[in-house]
């Protein structure tokens, strides 16, 4: 793909569209873009064309008569929706040529999914330290706090990712939930867990395992637990899942063991209790061995006063 003629607006890349190399019935840029986007009211594309909102690869406006080129490559910024902004710092644990390590605070996505955007780590990232190329390594839930790794470059894209892909970072979580002797740990569990796609929560069947989570009770005080989860694998809400399957929820789990109505996009109160602590692996690119620890805390072992208060 040749490279965007428009920069990132605030860490968010443009839309790129490719026009059919077959070619197809349209006869102008506006006819395609009025059946390729039919979400957009035909007053946004005609406000983009006329406003020199389009563009080619030559950075040249595209108008409202523009002729359809087949396979022609075309830009445009797309409309987002307000978002509400998370309202804590994004701090950035280590830097060098390769690889960006931040803290991420609860609340914050860590890319760009749904109506979440601009309002990401990675788009944060992108622009507050002028790495428009910046990618994610791995993908950290937007509840969760904690550890989570960019890669600078594209060709070193690969190497880094492959690290999670291959079960080759070790990684360690600290949780806050209720503390029930009954339950003996430290114990490793191991399940067959489905996310599908558009259902908010993953549920376990009775299949061959495909995730696996050692748990440990590290400490215990006033009826709550602080627990030490080591998985093996990463399955999309796997230590939530486990915690859960144990009797154990972690304290601020809108999903399990019961999906509660969405909170208002403000509400940042009671933020689930699990935090990315520490990731050790073996550097791809070096060969020296690399850890990393967050400098966060739970607030629910920390003050469970306020936490339980919302403050």
């Amino acid at each position: 793909m040749p490279a965007s003629p428009l920069p990132q607006r605030s860490g968010v890349d443009p839309v790129h569209l490719r026009l059919p190399v077959a070619g197809g019935p349209w006869e102008t840029v506006r006819a395609y873009l009025l059946e390729r986007l039919p979400v957009a009211a035909a007053e946004r594309v005609d406000g983009l064309l006329r406003d020199g909102g389009v563009v080619g690869e030559d950075g040249r406006a595209v108008g409202v008569a523009e002729p359809f080129r087949p396979g022609a490559h075309l830009w445009f910024y797309r409309e987002l929706p307000p978002e509400v902004p998370v309202p804590f710092e994004l701090e950035v644990l280590h830097r060098d040529e390769s690889l960006v390590v931040v803290d991420k605070p609860h609340f914050l996505a860590t890319t760009p999914r749904g109506r979440h955007v601009v309002e990401t780590a990675l788009s944060r990232l992108r622009h507050e330290l002028a790495l428009p190329a910046l990618s994610p390594a791995h993908r950290l839930d937007r509840l969760t706090a904690g550890l989570a790794m960019f890669v600078v470059r594209p060709r070193d894209r690969g190497a880094y990712q492959t690290l999670f892909r291959d079960r080759l970072v070790r990684k360690e979580y600290q949780a806050v939930a209720v503390d029930d002797p009954a339950v003996a740990l430290p114990r490793t569990v191991r399940s067959h867990i489905v996310k599908e796609r558009g259902r908010i929560d993953a549920y376990e069947l009775d299949e061959a395992p495909n995730s696996e989570s050692r748990i440990e009770l590290v400490e215990r005080r006033g009826g709550l637990g602080r627990y030490l989860l080591r998985p093996s694998t990463g399955r999309t809400h796997q230590l939530r899942l486990h915690m859960s399957g144990l009797g154990l929820p972690i304290l601020g789990d809108p999903v399990y063991p019961v999906v509660l109505p969405e909170p208002a996009p403000d509400d940042f109160r009671r933020p689930l209790q699990l935090l990315s602590s520490a990731v050790e692996f073996t550097d791809p690119l070096t060969g020296r061995p690399r850890r990393f620890e967050s400098r966060r805390t739970l607030a629910a072992w920390t003050d469970p006063e306020a936490w339980r208060a919302g403050l």
